[in-house]
């Protein structure tokens, strides 16, 4: 590629920032980096990100404050969260925030590399297809992030829609595991314990389904996985 991805990294340990900048020039990034919350948050606005590495405890802003303003101007900015808090609630925070992954520290670098190369290739799928249709009343436009369910306008991140998109491909139950490698690009989902998966298929749930508690379009097949019943 003659253009790199452009990378906003938001830390504000010095050595970490450091050994994260080195690590992605290295593969072949683009990278900016901010230590403050504040100026973080106007660096992301800017729009000129493929992805966002953003801390959470961060001096001025924290990173979830910085995440829920970034989603106020855009759905489509890629974000990963880092974090030593790895608790199931902040876990929940940063995802209903609006943030595309989350990785606790310590990390693997690979692991990281990894995921962020899977979100950049998860944001050019389908390209020339624009429209995701699910049935004869649910309809999203792929590039816009929105789309009309039941005659009302709904809006989704880049992430509920790429797992849509999968899910309406494979036409069959998809574990958990194979959502986790596919869409996050975990390298061992199996050996990962994390709600990621349900959390996003919950929100989901409450986008396209009339009634979440009891879901018609995207069900649960128990011991397989998830699968979308769409008219063909």
């Amino acid at each position: 590629m003659t253009i790199k991805p452009k990378l906003l990294i938001i830390e504000d340990e010095a050595a970490i920032l450091r050994g994260l900048t080195d690590l992605f020039i290295f593969h072949g990034f683009d990278v900016s980096s901010e230590q403050d919350g504040l100026k973080g948050l106007e660096a992301a606005l800017s729009g000129k990100y493929d992805c966002i590495l953003l801390d959470v405890m961060l001096p001025s802003m924290d990173g979830f404050s910085v995440c829920n303003e970034i989603r106020k101007v855009s759905r489509e900015q890629s974000i990963i969260m880092l974090t030593a808090k790895s608790s199931e609630a902040d876990i929940i925070n940063g995802l209903t925030l609006g943030a595309d992954d989350y990785i606790a520290k310590p990390f693997s670098v690979q692991e990281l590399v990894l995921r962020v190369k899977t979100i950049l290739r998860r944001t050019g799928w389908d390209e020339e297809r624009e429209s995701l249709t699910l049935n004869e009343n649910i309809s999203i436009d792929k590039n816009n992030l929105s789309g009309i369910v039941n005659g009302k306008e709904v809006v989704f991140t880049r992430r509920e829609v790429d797992i849509l998109a999968y899910l309406h491909r494979q036409n069959r139950p998809v574990s958990r595991s194979e959502l986790l490698s596919e869409i996050w690009g975990y390298s061992q989902p199996n050996l990962i314990d994390t709600r990621t998966v349900d959390i996003h298929i919950a929100k989901l749930r409450k986008k396209i389904e009339s009634n979440s508690k009891a879901p018609k379009l995207l069900q649960t097949f128990r011991g397989e996985g998830y699968k979308l019943m769409v008219n063909s």
